[in-house]
């Protein structure tokens, strides 16, 4: 890392607000819904209203204009090219290609996380307080999700 990422979350938090809700209007209107099966999974893993789920696949995971966040969200491994999924409240991106099960439930499994949040805004500010303080790895969100995946079909 190439600054300490600590201190500049004040900045760096609103920033993230602003593209993350972009972000999730953007896959609103292009992401598809969930079909029965993909429903139930996301009932499984906590999620209170998969019908309001959309899953956008791409090519690659967005990175934002910004350069301070883009490059927050490199050093700390929230995106870049090792990344495969992103969740934005109920807005899904999978990277063409890696949409399996396992993924998705863990994905459901961050929806379900910003369900008990009550919004973008109320999510990110923890999350990324946990990704900046104990790694992405570690961010107890993350140990959630990796808990809740569904390894062997729906």
């Amino acid at each position: 890392m190439s600054f300490n990422l600590l201190p500049t979350l004040p900045i760096l938090v609103p920033k993230a607000i602003a593209w993350a809700e972009e972000q999730q209007a953007s896959i609103a209107k292009v992401g598809l819904p969930l079909d029965e099966s993909l429903r139930d999974l996301a009932t499984g893993v906590g999620v209170r209203q998969p019908e309001s789920i959309r899953i956008c696949e791409v090519a690659r995971l967005p990175l934002p204009d910004d350069p301070l966040l883009r490059e927050a969200a490199l050093a700390t491994g929230l995106l870049g090219p090792h990344m495969v999924g992103l969740t934005l409240r109920y807005g899904v991106y999978i990277c063409h290609g890696h949409s399996n099960i396992r993924l998705l439930s863990h994905e459901f499994r961050h929806v379900h996380q910003y369900e008990r949040a009550g919004s973008i805004a109320g999510f990110l500010p923890t999350y990324l307080q946990q990704v900046v303080t104990v790694g992405y790895y570690n961010a107890p969100f993350e140990v959630d999700a990796r808990a809740h995946e569904v390894v062997y079909g729906a």
